[in-house]
Formats: C-alpha cells, structure tokens, sequence
C-alpha cells in the first residue's frame, strides 16, 4: 500500500537521498556520470522549504519513502519542480499518485494545468506527461555556452537546432 502525504520533519534523512540520486540521474540525461551528492540535496531542500514549496512524499509500509515531489508556486501557478521515485518501486503509479497532489493543488487556485520544465531526452518524463494530457510545449530555454562547458548532443525543435 502507499501512501501520499505532505512532507514531514522526519522525512528529512530519507528525502536527502532520493534527492541526490534524482540529480544524478538528471545528470545521466546529459551523458555526464556524478555521484550523489547528499550536501547539495540538503541545500536544495532547505531551499525549498525556505520558499515554503508544497513537498509532498510517496511512503510504503512504515516510513518507508520511496517518491516525493516538489511543487514551486508562482501567484497563481503550479509547476512541478521535482518528480523522483525509486526505480525498484517505478510502474506502479507511485509517481501518478504524487501527481495528483499536484494538480490538486493548481485546482486550489483556480487553474487546471501544472508547468513542467523538462530535459527533452528526459522521454520516460515526458511519456509519463504525455499519458496525462500534458502536451502542448510552452517554453523553451536558451542560453548561452558556460565556460568549459562542452555539449555533445544535438535536440532539434522545428527547424531549430539547439546544443544540449
């Protein structure tokens, strides 16, 4: 059985390393190989939490945290910050139940859709947005190269080819 509910203080320790590994396999997405880094999810955390972002986790058994979920709330809209579970527990609709919170929580404000910002080679996400509705591209982030910084992917939109 899981269940869903709003982060807690005990859940800190547990969240910490779902987060580290959510950014490694951010990472992995972009071919770069990285350890997880429970410094810097802490950080990320605390920050959320500073900003007061609705945290919500996935939990199986007792305390057992195998999801979680940050939304970012801007005025009036949701945008789905963060989505990780487990991959032992994924294709069990854990990350469908976390994202109900979600648009649960843009239906409070008035709203029925939830923002993503998504790597695009990040398919299994975007797949998984695709089954809910969520198919209409809305933005695209550009900037330029940082220092040092070598891409050694191509992504195309329409005609346009972006580094990535």
């Amino acid at each position: 059985m899981v269940r869903v509910r709003g982060f807690e203080e005990r859940d800190r320790e547990a969240i910490f390393k779902l987060v580290a590994n959510f950014r490694v396999d951010l990472a992995e997405l972009k071919g770069i190989k990285e350890e997880p880094n429970i410094d810097k999810a802490k950080e990320e955390i605390e920050d959320y939490m500073d900003y007061k972002y609705p945290i919500f986790v996935a939990e199986v058994e007792e305390n057992i945290i195998v999801g979680y979920l940050v939304c970012k709330v801007c005025e009036d809209i949701v945008w789905g910050e963060s989505l990780y579970v487990l991959p032992e527990y994924r294709r069990r609709g854990i990350a469908s139940l976390l994202f109900n919170e979600a648009e649960k929580l843009a239906k409070e404000f008035g709203e029925d859709t939830v923002y993503n910002w998504v790597h695009p080679n990040n398919h299994k996400i975007i797949k998984f947005l695709d089954k809910r509705g969520y198919n209409v591209l809305n933005l695209i982030e550009i900037r330029k190269s940082r220092e040092g910084e070598v891409s050694d992917q191509k992504i195309r939109v329409d005609e346009n080819e972006f580094n990535y």
